[in-house]
């Protein structure tokens, strides 16, 4: 069967034949230490080719430290050497059985046979399902939660086991990384750690501590982070860098973390002791694996980079080799090494991939997303598993980064060889071997059961014999406990025993809505800190988060379009109701609870698992009420929408609510004025004609007038002429005639007259001209007039939806978060979310 110097993953495939041969899959461990990538989409059998790496690696004495983000790597504490149908039986679907119309003994039975015949066909010895079962000592931890082995962050924080010097800029880079995953757990993201004042105050505190060789926890972060060891920070001094108030606000929010009560169990349980996750004192491989599926992002987050710094910090502890010595596996890589940008887990990520070789430890990353991934990185990994992938770019964007980590691949052939990949088979790209190679991988000796819920979590370890390594912190739980806490019983009352007497009221089951009534849960989106804030009120010293509890609240959500091509609308708007208390017999004035919007988009698919609920009451409790109350809902939308739609008919111009009172008046201004500006232009060409006719008038009377100037002065001057030589004549000899004085004297005269008649014709233009240039301007005038009285002519149109273009897109019961907090020995509630006025 299987060479015990070699995994054992499978038998080579015959591409040609499109048939498994009956040649062995070796894959030799030592070539982990270049590390591999596993790539393959939902459903290629990634999982199952992962679970037999990591069987052999048990088989080996190989320790892991495993991350799982989905629950599929928990299977590999589902040993069943014995193969009997009772062991298989607590582990199946019951609802799967009840779809095959089945009993759930029959479907563990017909299970137990499948593995009986898979393994057989495979080769696979019950005698080395046993050896597996011995081989390590397996164990899920569970950050963040005590339903498996919970995990203590405060490790994180000691100062690590190699000395300061020599090792300044390692430590500096872990420093980093793990003050970035922490700011990230209260609520700072994109952090740059050379801008940003709260990643340099606390890294410095780190420094500070950790080159003295002294360790930090949570409480003694916070008070330095109020007095800081150190007076300066580069040349200022503390308060001018990062003034005291400030500095208070930011310990208030690292407090919150460490007060609040669902923060304990990250303060409580199993260390990031690296040496101790991955062997026994007697030095018995450990395969450890961290359920992660439960914690929102920020949270897993901040704790794949505090394992990954760990990991690195004692990989640097230990002497160099060249054979594998343990392996770090990583069920799911996306999002924590993109290709652009720099999450605080891409940092050691990469370190740990560039210089992990050196001492023996080999990183297994696995993705079903092969485009998001920084191939840059990843050109380190020397074996890549290649299942069937989903789409052409995929395969494209994969073997890109293959070729840029091997230059010299064909990658026509690499091309035709994954697309050929069927389910469970697999293309093995080793940088140790000449060519790729196809193989199908082998029946899993673990049975594959499938994600595992962090409620089955107990169980699982139970099963594995899992105990914690400081049993003060957790008890081994009887059978009848681990069954308990694994599946709560439903309808379990529930009341929490408080100090002084008092009880904390709200059920851990939820109380059921009725058939045919929709139900949500709105997102738990305020954190504590905002919560109090949204109260108006700073976050009291004293304050103590006791949890999540639900209240039912009545949720009702139209979406209503109008449409009117007349008037250019196009619009949409929301109704919603949102209230605690709706009438009892569903008589509501829907008016008066009106509330901001609910992103229905936003909405959670489930609630806290740790959070209680309280009791639901009428009209919630009656589905035939909550209908009638749906259809008055839909009715009063019908009746009482309706948008205004404002409009200028003079000018056929209309506008929706989107567009502001403002910006609809300078549509009217803008037409008005074109409008205006076209009247003018014809007003004034008008009187333009007009001037130009009188002013052509005045012009050729002013060549006339210019003409009689002329000929008034000649006849002035023959006048004077005959004047003189009739006087001269009457002492002379020579007699001269009086009748042509006077005819001369005539002609002046007519002349005088043409030049009086021109003067009054030009004085009469000129009056003309200026009537005309009144008239124009009166006429001017009345154009604007009325133009301004056109664009002032707004009016507003109500228009209302037609019933058909009414949604009810949400109406029912959602559950409303609340945070449950004791301060000085009183309760009280605060909201969790945020979009509706305080209830």
């Amino acid at each position: 069967m299987a060479d015990e110097g070699g995994f054992y993953i499978g038998r080579d495939f015959d591409p040609q034949s499109g048939e498994t041969t009956s040649q062995d899959t070796q894959y030799d461990p030592d070539d982990l230490t270049t590390h591999a990538v596993v790539v393959g989409m939902t459903g290629s059998g990634k999982t199952g080719l992962c679970v037999d790496i990591m069987e052999e690696a048990a088989l080996r004495n190989l320790p892991a430290l495993m991350i799982d983000p989905k629950g599929d790597i928990t299977n590999l504490l589902l040993h069943f050497p014995d193969l009997a149908a009772v062991d298989f039986q607590p582990w199946i679907n019951a609802d799967q059985a009840r779809r095959e119309d089945k009993t759930v003994e029959q479907v563990a039975a017909k299970t137990a046979e499948l593995w009986r015949n898979g393994l057989a066909k495979w080769d696979i010895q019950p005698e080395r399902l046993q050896a597996l079962k011995d081989a390590a000592q397996f164990a899920v931890y569970t950050p963040g939660s005590d339903a498996g082995i919970p995990v203590s962050i405060l490790a994180s924080l000691e100062a690590p086991p190699i000395p300061w010097e020599g090792n300044e800029e390692l430590l500096r880079e872990k420093i980093s990384g793990t003050v970035t995953a922490l700011l990230g757990l209260v609520g700072m993201h994109d952090i740059d750690p050379v801008q940003s004042r709260e990643h340099i105050l606390l890294a410095n505190i780190f420094e500070q501590a950790w080159s003295q060789g002294e360790d930090l926890d949570l409480g003694e972060l916070i008070l330095q982070t109020q007095n800081p060891p150190f007076s300066k920070l580069g040349v200022f001094d503390v308060n001018t860098f990062f003034p005291e108030k400030d500095r208070f606000e930011l310990a208030m929010l690292l407090n919150n973390i460490l007060a609040a009560p669902a923060f304990q169990v990250w303060l409580e349980g199993q260390p990031l002791d690296i040496q101790g996750l991955l062997y026994t004192p007697d030095g018995r491989a450990r395969h450890s694996i961290f359920y992660i599926a439960h914690l929102p992002d920020a949270e897993r987050m901040f704790f794949v980079t505090l394992l990954f710094s760990a990991m690195e910090a004692w990989m640097r502890s230990q002497a160099g080799t060249t054979s594998l010595r343990s392996l770090m596996y990583f069920d799911e890589i996306f999002g924590y090494l993109p290709p652009t940008q720099n999450p605080p887990s891409k940092e050691p990520m990469l370190r740990m991939l560039k210089q992990a070789r050196a001492f023996g430890v080999g990183l297994v990353l696995v993705t079903q997303n092969p485009v998001d991934l920084d191939y840059k990185g990843l050109s380190n990994a020397g074996t890549w598993f290649v299942g069937k992938l989903q789409t052409d770019q995929d395969k494209q964007r994969l073997l890109d980064g293959l070729q840029g980590a091997t230059p010299n691949m064909d990658r026509r052939v690499y091309d035709q060889l994954i697309s050929s990949l069927g389910k469970r088979v697999f293309l093995l790209h080793n940088v140790h071997e000449k060519k790729p190679q196809l193989f199908q991988t082998r029946w899993a000796m673990n049975f594959l059961a499938g994600p595992l819920t962090r409620a089955q979590i107990p169980a699982v370890n139970q099963l594995a014999g899992a105990e914690p390594i400081d049993p003060a912190i957790h008890r081994e739980l009887s059978p009848i406990e681990a069954a308990a806490a694994a599946k709560p019983s439903p309808g379990k009352a529930a009341q929490l025993q408080l100090e002084g007497g008092q009880e904390l009221t709200g059920s851990s089951t939820r109380p059921a809505v009725p058939g045919g009534v929709a139900e949500y849960f709105l997102p738990n989106n305020l954190s504590f800190t905002e919560a109090f804030q949204a109260a108006g009120s700073a976050v009291p010293e004293k304050a103590q988060s006791l949890g999540l509890i639900y209240r039912p609240a009545l949720l009702a959500q139209a979406r209503i379009r109008y449409l009117n091509r007349k008037y250019n609308l196009e619009y949409e708007q929301q109704n919603t109701i949102l209230t605690p208390e709706p009438d009892r017999r569903g008589v509501m004035r829907w008016e008066e609870y009106i509330s901001g919007n609910v992103d229905t988009d936003a909405l959670d698919d489930k609630p806290d698992p740790r959070a209680r609920f309280g009791s639901i009451e009428a009209p919630l409790t009656d589905s035939k009420v909550m209908t009638a109350m749906k259809r008055d809902f839909q009715d009063w939308n019908y009746h009482n929408s309706s948008v205004t739609v404002r409009a200028n008919e003079e000018l056929d111009i209309y506008s929706g609510p989107q567009v502001s009172q403002a910006e609809f008046r300078k549509m009217c201004a803008q037409a008005a004025r074109e409008g205006r500006e076209g009247e003018l232009n014809k007003v004034t060409d008008k009187f333009d004609k007009k001037m130009d006719s009188v002013l052509s008038k005045m012009k050729r009377e002013q060549r006339e007038l210019e003409e009689d100037k002329s000929d008034l002065s000649q006849r002035k001057m023959e006048e004077y002429g005959t004047h003189a030589e009739t006087v001269l004549s009457l002492f002379g000899r020579r007699k001269k005639s009086l009748s042509r004085s006077l005819s001369k004297r005539r002609m002046t005269e007519k002349a005088e007259a043409d030049v009086k008649e021109s003067l009054q014709a030009i004085e009469e233009f000129e009056r003309e001209i200026k009537e005309l240039q009144a008239e124009q301007g009166e006429a001017l005038d009345q154009v604007n007039e009325h133009w301004e009285e056109i664009a002032s002519q707004v009016t507003e149109i109500q228009v209302t939806p037609y019933k058909k273009d009414i949604l009810v897109e949400a109406f029912g019961v959602a559950w409303f978060p609340h945070y449950v907090v004791k301060i000085d020995g009183q309760i009280m509630e605060l909201q969790g979310y945020s979009g509706m006025a305080r209830v």
